[in-house]
């Protein structure tokens, strides 16, 4: 294995955790914006609190891990993509913001009324980051970022595949949320909560499935290097998807709720990884590789070893955030 492909690959497992465990924290938006009045949204904008009030900055890591490793090992790409994408980016960066603000200010708001319009805006912020991160996957995957960065900075993003794979991102995102405040209010001892939320997941988890399904005829037309991935070497990872969110929804309909958080994971999981299979060797697709978008060979050993220590520091650390919030979830229940 090659130093920029071992780069490359401690990069995107930073991508497939943040599209984990933030995915799943944007999707709580979902549930959050369609939970109801405040009297009888209550309870379920409680558990969404619960959930992912320790967490959610936290999850940021991996974005922030993810960007430092691209500019660093691959910062010819990382300059085309910026430069031709900015306007999706701009407009995900605003929605994370604008999330963190709705999210910590509906707490200490001294009137109902302001409480609604900051959660208004944490709910709605929380759709329309991934939606927009979504796009830029999108681009990047259809061939739609030149590698001298004079992409349109309209079309690049607003054209099929872009426009397809931000709204699956919002499905996946939301399929995950559902999938994880399932789990913890059935473990909370919220049974009526729980109820409601398996139901919506399950409509969820459909519709995800459908779209993930239905994307691939329209792909096909507007991105036929990424269809021929994703029919060649990416397959079996489109197969795993498939079968891990249908072992999800029937963990769902049997109410194995903990299992079915772990095949909903390994669903979301191998459709972002299949993209990667179905995307190599191109970093930009049909512009640039990633043999040929590597920084300095003593460049890319450093992030490797920086990659080696995050393990040993950031991933421990945060194994122990998510077993605190657990067991106090386990105590409030």
């Amino acid at each position: 294995m090659t130093v920029e492909l071992a780069v490359a690959m401690a990069m995107f497992v930073g991508l497939v955790a943040y599209a984990v465990f933030g995915g799943a924290d944007f999707g709580s938006g979902f549930y959050d914006l369609t939970a109801g009045g405040a009297a009888h949204g209550a309870e379920l904008r409680t558990e969404i609190d619960h959930s992912i009030g320790p967490v959610w900055e936290a999850n940021h890591v991996w974005l922030i891990y993810v960007l430092v490793m691209w500019w660093t090992g691959f910062p010819t790409a990382f300059a085309a993509a910026m430069s031709t994408l900015i306007l999706p980016l701009l407009l995900a960066l605003l929605g994370i913001v604008l999330r963190g603000a709705g999210f910590a200010f509906r707490k200490f708001s001294p009137t109902l009324s302001q409480a609604r319009v900051y959660g208004s805006l944490f709910a709605g912020s929380s759709l329309i980051a991934p939606f927009f991160l979504g796009t830029v996957a999108g681009a990047v995957a259809s061939g739609r970022v030149p590698a001298d960065g004079q992409g349109d900075r309209w079309s690049s993003w607003l054209n099929p595949t872009s426009l397809l794979v931000g709204v699956i991102t919002v499905a996946c995102c939301t399929f995950l949320a559902g999938s994880f405040l399932t789990a913890d209010a059935t473990r909370a001892g919220h049974r009526s909560l729980a109820a409601q939320l398996r139901r919506r997941t399950l409509l969820v988890g459909a519709v995800a499935g459908a779209l993930v399904l239905g994307s691939l005829v329209p792909i096909a037309r507007d991105a036929p290097t990424l269809a021929e991935g994703l029919t060649g070497r990416a397959a079996p990872l489109i197969v795993s998807s498939i079968l891990g969110g249908m072992a999800a929804l029937v963990l769902l309909l049997r109410r194995r709720v903990a299992a079915a958080r772990v095949s909903a994971v390994i669903a979301v999981a191998s459709v972002v990884v299949g993209w990667g299979a179905a995307q190599y060797p191109w970093l930009l697709v049909d512009e640039v590789t990633i043999a040929d978008a590597a920084g300095a060979p003593a460049t890319l050993r450093a992030l490797l070893l920086v990659a080696a220590l995050a393990g040993v520091i950031v991933i421990p650390s945060l194994v122990y955030l998510f077993r605190l919030t657990q067991s106090e979830q386990w105590a409030q229940g």
